[in-house]
């Protein structure tokens, strides 16, 4: 039982989250993260991953005890501050996995088949003016993860049956099948298609740089449904414009909803509006989970995926 005005909700949830949220108890809204706190004793905070938390806001709240993320990231927390406050941190993870993967999957498959195009060829007519390009398969290919976590081992899995060698980097080797490289350019070098499915960390912080691109090679092929962060942008874009890597799909950017214009201007990029979970069970599920993480506080009982910050 989650406590009558014990919680502040941070930011605009989607319709059908927020009625599955009220369902459950009632939130005090703040839509604008950026606007003071309202007046009342909030122990708890819930935000969604794709939120800047302010870590202003939290400290307008000396009576906060818990927050918790709607997502599997939670680089939009302040956590130095939550963590020199004691300040206990929940995430989503396990219950999007499949929605990520399907989406890398999908803009992978359309990015070497270049099915946008292909459609637009149908549906302007012009496909009677002549044929369509020629394209690349995925078969016999050899792809790399950047990380090799939840979303990252069940990728994997999905790449198997395309007859594919998988190979992955990361922290540490892991008992997978798999081949382990420990650095991320020499995971690019080694692979033709390179998915990131790493978390935003200090450590991934702009990654895949200009030399991993170059490792990458112009027949290579970047999918990103991480974070934004993870890639240095500019090092991206002069890499595509200047065909020093054959293509990338990306789901997520630095500055979202807004990312580089330049991207659209390029005729090697398949790009989404960070969607990967953007399903309607995945988004009920995100959201069962994290207000499962506020009763479990409020009733004093360990958070089901808390955060160690």
């Amino acid at each position: 039982m989650i406590p009558v005005n014990s919680v502040l909700e941070v930011g605009h949830f989607p319709e059908m989250m927020q009625a599955e949220i009220n369902r459950r108890f009632t939130p005090i809204l703040h839509p604008d993260p950026r606007a003071p706190a309202p007046e009342g004793h909030f122990e708890a905070i819930l935000v969604r991953s794709n939120i800047t938390l302010p870590e202003t806001l939290v400290r307008q709240i000396p009576s906060i005890r818990m927050v918790s993320t709607c997502g599997v990231g939670y680089d939009n927390l302040p956590l130095a501050y939550l963590k020199e406050r004691g300040i206990k941190i929940s995430n989503t993870p396990g219950v999007l996995n499949d929605a990520v993967c399907e989406l890398a999957m999908g803009i992978m498959l359309g990015l070497l088949r270049r099915l946008p195009e292909a459609q637009e060829l149908v549906k302007s007519t012009a496909w009677s003016k002549g044929p369509f390009r020629i394209t690349t398969n995925l078969s016999g290919k050899r792809v790399g993860i950047a990380g090799m976590g939840r979303i990252g081992q069940e990728l994997a899995a999905r790449l198997l049956p395309f007859k594919v060698r998988v190979c992955y980097s990361g922290p540490s080797s892991k008992d997978l099948p798999y081949t382990y490289i420990k650095d991320i350019q020499s995971l690019a070098e080694a692979c033709d298609v390179l998915f990131l499915t790493c978390p935003a960390t200090p450590d991934t912080d702009k990654m895949v740089n200009a030399q991993v691109l170059k490792a990458l090679g112009p027949k290579g092929y970047l999918i990103n449904v991480a974070r934004g962060s993870v890639i240095d942008e500019p090092a991206l874009l002069y890499a595509l414009q200047h065909k020093k890597i054959a293509g990338a799909a990306l789901d997520v950017f630095e500055n979202e909803p807004n990312p580089n214009i330049a991207f659209l201007n390029l005729d090697n990029v398949l790009l989404t509006p960070h969607i990967g979970s953007a399903t309607a069970e995945t988004r009920i599920a995100m959201t069962r989970l994290a207000v499962d993480n506020l009763e479990a506080f409020f009733n004093q009982q360990p958070l089901l995926t808390e955060v160690k910050n």
